[in-house]
């Protein structure tokens, strides 16, 4: 595709540390005046992440604009939207998968993210998806990426670029990402546990990935320095 020479850019900012690395690569890559966020309220447990993402985005002086879908929490069935379920208690339906697994969530997220876009005349979409250090998520794959961006384009007869910066960056090369790019300040206020807590349970999965990826990197997580 060729570029605009304005080209804008939507990030997915969910508040956690992948999306904020993300906002401030997308930062980087279009500059600060073409790029705003989109939160999603789908009905998860912990709305905490919600007002990380509105703080993250003050931060780097971008819009956040925050989407109602309530569905999630209706059809439940997995840890993050179903507050019957604890982290890692039951299996989810798919094997190998933990309960966090939100079926379809991805790509729900990324189709109202390409609708928002749409009226806006936003070519380019950033998320914060991986499949190196991941959950075994299957829509955090790159043929995932790929299938949705043509999709997308051919849905709405409209060109769009899905951009997936994180996609093979172990957590320590996002932790060393985030540095480079300066967003360890924002990182502060980021939300990942997957308890709600605050501070952080430090026991959780989500946790424990990343205290995994700053201790690999050497660097101290500035969110638990705040404590």
């Amino acid at each position: 595709m060729t570029l605009q020479s304005d080209p804008k850019a939507l990030v997915i900012l969910s508040g956690g540390q992948d999306s904020t690395t993300c906002l401030y690569w997308a930062l980087d890559h279009f500059g600060p005046r073409q790029v705003e966020t989109l939160t999603f309220d789908y009905g998860q447990r912990h709305h905490r992440e919600i007002a990380a993402a509105a703080k993250i985005a003050k931060i780097a002086q971008v819009p956040n604009t925050v989407l109602p879908i309530n569905t999630f929490s209706a059809l439940g069935g997995n840890a993050l939207t179903d507050k019957q379920i604890d982290v890692e208690s039951l299996p989810a339906s798919a094997p190998d998968l933990p309960n966090t697994f939100v079926p379809g969530r991805n790509l729900i997220f990324l189709t109202f993210a390409a609708a928002y876009a749409y009226g806006r005349q936003i070519h380019h979409l950033v998320t914060g998806v991986a499949q190196t250090d991941y959950s075994g998520y299957p829509d955090c794959r790159e043929e995932t990426m790929k299938a949705l961006q043509k999709s997308l384009t051919l849905g709405m007869d409209f060109s769009l670029t899905l951009h997936t910066p994180l996609m093979f960056q172990s957590k320590e090369e996002t932790v060393l990402l985030a540095q480079k790019l300066g967003a360890l300040p924002a990182l502060a206020y980021s939300h990942t546990c997957y308890q709600g807590q605050h501070p952080p349970c430090t026991t959780c999965p989500a946790c424990q990935l990343r205290a995994k990826g700053f201790a690999m990197a050497g660097v101290v997580d500035p969110l638990l320095a705040t404590f």
